[in-house]
């Protein structure tokens, strides 16, 4: 199955569940807790008080080697929002990938996450854990605060 395929099919429209294929095309699902989109709306807000002229966006569609992943939280500048507004999925990743641990996430799936997205042209990797905490990366590894967005705090209020 591709991703087209999965967006078009009425079945799967309006599920409680995060999807992502990956390589062989299999959907992997992942179920949607309140406090995992209230992180998301919380990250979003901040980043659109901080954001200038970039674009944030939620749900992101990043096709990936290992197939397609979806970032929780993305920024891109408006010349790659541009460039893909007419697109299913993304070749590359956003400036800064945002991902909201689950209880159903291992930090090993995150990190293999982080690698793929640094893979399609992301700077920095955010991972909020389930109490709000965010760590911060660039391909150096991890940061005390990003370098993109300064003043986004090292906590976010639940």
């Amino acid at each position: 199955m591709n991703w087209q395929e999965v967006c078009a099919n009425t079945a799967l429209q309006n599920l409680p569940y995060k999807m992502e294929l990956n390589r062989q095309g299999q959907i992997i699902m992942s179920p949607a807790s309140v406090r995992h989109v209230i992180f998301q709306a919380r990250i979003i807000a901040l980043l659109n008080k901080q954001a200038g002229d970039w674009l944030v966006v939620p749900e992101f569609p990043i096709e990936t080697p290992d197939g397609v992943k979806v970032a929780d939280v993305g920024l891109l500048t408006i010349e790659q929002a541009r460039t893909i507004k007419n697109n299913i999925t993304s070749a590359f990743a956003p400036i800064i990938c945002v991902e909201v641990l689950s209880p159903s996430n291992t930090l090993a799936e995150m990190h293999h996450k982080k690698a793929l997205y640094f893979g399609l042209g992301a700077e920095e990797f955010w991972l909020c854990d389930q109490m709000g905490s965010m760590t911060f990366y660039d391909e150096s590894g991890e940061l005390l605060a990003s370098k993109k967005v300064r003043d986004f705090p090292v906590n976010v209020d639940f």
